[in-house]
This record gives C-alpha cells, sequence and structure tokens, in this order.
C-alpha cells in the first residue's frame, strides 16, 4: 500500500479504511515507515480529524499491536483505572487496594512522572526494595492470588502506540483528541480489563485545561471501550489545586498510607472513593455506588485496606513495614517552611506550576533519562479557600539542598495567590460519563 495515498487521504479530509489504518499501525510497530511520513500523517489527523469509527479502528489495532494481556485464568472480573495525570494524584495507591480488598481483582499499568506530573511507578519505587517490573505470567499469580498488582508499562505491549507517542511529542501533535485516547485506551484494552474506569483531569496542572476539553477526550474514550465491549465509566475531577495534600513520590506514598489507616482524609480519598465505588459496581460486586462506598469504608475503619497494601508490596518484593513506620521511607536532608507574606484567603493555585516546583526539588523529571530524589517534595498545609494570617505556615518544602529548597520556595510563592475575599470552591467532581451519556454534578456546567 502506498503510505503517501494515506497521507493524502487524509489530508484531503477523508476517512480512512480499516486497512490504510492498519498500514500506519504495522508501519508505527515494525518502523517499516519512515518517521517524516508517519510524522506527516499525525499533523493531518491532527489538523482534520477522525471519526468514531476510525478511532476505534486505530485503538483496537494499536492494542493488537504487541502482545496483549491472557487474564482468562483470573476467575472474576479484571478492573483496571486510568487517570490522564495531574499534581498530588496518589488515586492508584489508595483505590487498588481498597477494590482489591473488597474482593475486586485489579491489574494495573501505570508510568513513570514526566514534566509537572508524578508517576505511580516513581512513587511506588521510593518503598524500598519495591519491584514494578514482572512478567506476566508473574503479574497474573500475583493478582490471581492477592487480587491486586501495579507494575511499570510492559514494552511487549502496544509498540506502536510508543512509536507514535515519541512523534507526537516532536511533531506538535500531542493535543489531537483521536491520538490521545487511541493512545490511552490502547493500553487499556491490551490489558483485558472487562471494567475501566477514567479520572480523567480539567484545570491547570492538567493536560486538558477545562471542563469541556476533558469531557470531549472522555466521551471519546468511553465510546471506544464500549465498542470494544468493556464497561466503562469517566469522571471529569479538578486539578486547579494538588490533589493530595501531599506532593513528592514517598510523601506521597505517605499519604496513601495514612488514608488507607484512616488517619487522614480529604480530597484524594474523596476522589478515590468515587472512583472506586464505580469499579465495584461495574464489576458487579456492589448492588450501586452507595453500597460499593459503604464497602470501600468498612475496609479503611476495618484495616482490610492497609493490610492490602502491605500484602501487595510484599508480593513485590518491598518492605511493608513501612506501612507501620513511616520513617523507613526515604527522609529529605533539607526541610523549609513556606509562610503567607501575607493575611487573606488562598485564592488560586497554579497546579501545574507547583509540580514544576517539586520538579525543581528533584522530585520529578523533565526527560526520561532524568534521575529523580524520592524524598524530595512538599507538603501543603493549606488549600484554596483558606484564610491565613502573614507568617502562617502555607507548605513544607523537602529537598536534598537548602539551595534547590529557597528556589522552589519562590516557585511556589508566585504559583499561589492570596486575596482578601473568599473565593469560589472548586469543584472536586464536575462530570461523570458513562453508556447513558454526560451528567454534570450538582449542576455544574
Amino acid at each position: 500500500m502506498n503510505f503517501v495515498e494515506i497521507i493524502e487521504h487524509k489530508k484531503n479530509g477523508l476517512e480512512l479504511s480499516r486497512e490504510e489504518i492498519a498500514e500506519l499501525v504495522r508501519g508505527a510497530a515494525e518502523h517499516s515507515v519512515p518517521d517524516y511520513q508517519l510524522s506527516a500523517l499525525l499533523m493531518a489527523i491532527r489538523l482534520c480529524g477522525m471519526s468514531r469509527r476510525e478511532t476505534v479502528d486505530l485503538t483496537l489495532l494499536m492494542a493488537a499491536s504487541g502482545k496483549e494481556m491472557d487474564a482468562s485464568s483470573i476467575k472474576g472480573v479484571v478492573m483496571d483505572k486510568h487517570s490522564t495525570g495531574g499534581v498530588g494524584d496518589t488515586t492508584t495507591l489508595v483505590l487498588v487496594p481498597l477494590v482489591a480488598a473488597c474482593g475486586g481483582y485489579v491489574m494495573k499499568y501505570s508510568g513513570r512522572g514526566l514534566g509537572h506530573t508524578g508517576g505511580t511507578v516513581d512513587k511506588m519505587e521510593s518503598i524500598p526494595d519495591m519491584r514494578v517490573e514482572m512478567t506476566e505470567a508473574e503479574m497474573l499469580s500475583q493478582v490471581k492470588k492477592i487480587g491486586c498488582a501495579v507494575v511499570g508499562q510492559s514494552k511487549e505491549m502496544v509498540p506502536a502506540d510508543k512509536t507514535l507517542y515519541a512523534l507526537r511529542d516532536v511533531t506538535s501533535t500531542v493535543d489531537s483528541l483521536p491520538l490521545i485516547a487511541s493512545s490511552i485506551m490502547s493500553k487499556k484494552l491490551a490489558s483485558r480489563a472487562k471494567v475501566i474506569v477514567l479520572d480523567v483531569k480539567a484545570g491547570s496542572g492538567a493536560i486538558m485545561k477545562t471542563v469541556p476539553e476533558a469531557i470531549k477526550l472522555a466521551e471519546m474514550m468511553v465510546r471506544i471501550g464500549i465498542d470494544a465491549g468493556v464497561r466503562m465509566t469517566a469522571f471529569i475531577t479538578d486539578m486547579a489545586q494538588p490533589l493530595g495534600t501531599h506532593v513528592g513520590n514517598s510523601l506521597e506514598v505517605k499519604e496513601a498510607i495514612d488514608l488507607l489507616s484512616g488517619r487522614t482524609k480529604g480530597d484524594l480519598l474523596s476522589v478515590s472513593l468515587s472512583l472506586g465505588s464505580r469499579m465495584l459496581s461495574l464489576g458487579g460486586l456492589a448492588e450501586n455506588d452507595d453500597e460499593a462506598r459503604k464497602m470501600l469504608l468498612e475496609r479503611i475503619e476495618n484495616g482490610a485496606g492497609i493490610r492490602k497494601l502491605k500484602d501487595m508490596i510484599s508480593a513485590q518484593g518491598g518492605d511493608s513495614s513501612v506501612c507501620d513506620d513511616v520513617s523507613k521511607l526515604p527522609q529529605a536532608k533539607c526541610a523549609l517552611t513556606l509562610c503567607a507574606r501575607r493575611s487573606g484567603y488562598i485564592a488560586h493555585m497554579d497546579a501545574a506550576a507547583l509540580g514544576m516546583a517539586s520538579v525543581q526539588l528533584g522530585a520529578g523529571r523533565m526527560r526520561k533519562e532524568d534521575s529523580i530524589d524520592y524524598s524530595a517534595g512538599f507538603v501543603l498545609e493549606k488549600r484554596i479557600g483558606d484564610y491565613v494570617k502573614a507568617g502562617d505556615v502555607i507548605a513544607r518544602i523537602y529537598s536534598s539542598s537548602e539551595d534547590k529548597a529557597e528556589i522552589a520556595a519562590e516557585s511556589m510563592t508566585a504559583a499561589i495567590e492570596i486575596a482578601d475575599e473568599k473565593p469560589q470552591m472548586p469543584v472536586l467532581i464536575h462530570a461523570i460519563i458513562d453508556e447513558n451519556g454526560t451528567h454534570f454534578v450538582d449542576g455544574v456546567k
């Protein structure tokens, strides 16, 4: 098949046939089509878009471009959850053990952090001796035994997406909704989960900056999953400020432990409970979300949730005693308090800028090959809407050096606005998208 003709078809706004899309996927997976031709087609897709049929074909063909998980030996409904990324988003480490403690089977591939967004794999590696690379057989065995596993993305799965993702990053085609949706969903479908719950972030710290943009992406991904026979729901959640109060790898593990142990609550727990409740109800383990939420809360109260996290850490070679003594997690050499320079209300946070401040501290990376400091990060003592007096502590900053901490403190000061008037409080969940359409929460539109 002449690849130039495929580029020409899409450039002229025509729908690509399944055979033409298969040629794109094969060329990306096998590196049989030059990068410059793949890049040209990606730009044509970015400018002309793709139909629902094209997007589904692209997703399914990419999912099948490499090794697919065979989860048929698991005698239950396999579930998965995906977040589009944000700051202080530790929902995976909270809801995965909680759902498993309720009898669910959760098999999740996670990635590393890049730029201002954190990565679950990095957080897990802050636990001493924690193993995040597993074979398919090892992962299946662990899920059958304890109900859950969270590991790094397999190099053998969805090779076409790896090529196209790298090209999108350098050709200004990252913001194409069909390409975003197919990239995310191809990896989810390759894991063969029967239930997938999506957490699509909207706000300054998210890829999608506005709620309407996030809804468009979520609707597209839900349609793809439903067309592929998967039970799907997407939540549009707020990223106007970090979701959790802790930002940084070992700090976020500590917050997950504190939540599962019942020592603290907050927005992170609220979103985790909403996502986990829908996973249980879609998986047939609860009659509805309300019953599922009660089940999850019971697992926190009776200690089953934290015990399941211990089980997962131990099964993956980590030191599960960190759940009893969080001081065994990496500890920063330097600590600095960030104080309010004036009195007033916390009116606005630039979540992306705060995420980049954590990178300045050493908690993140700008390039995939960068090393990270697992102990670095910060803990927010105040949230949007809180009143502060001049000199009150807004955040506690942790780093390996005073210089890094002071640079990050200046960035954080610029990212946190204090005003005289109390602001409108952010809405935590804006909308829910499922097979029945888009449902706005509390009248938000």
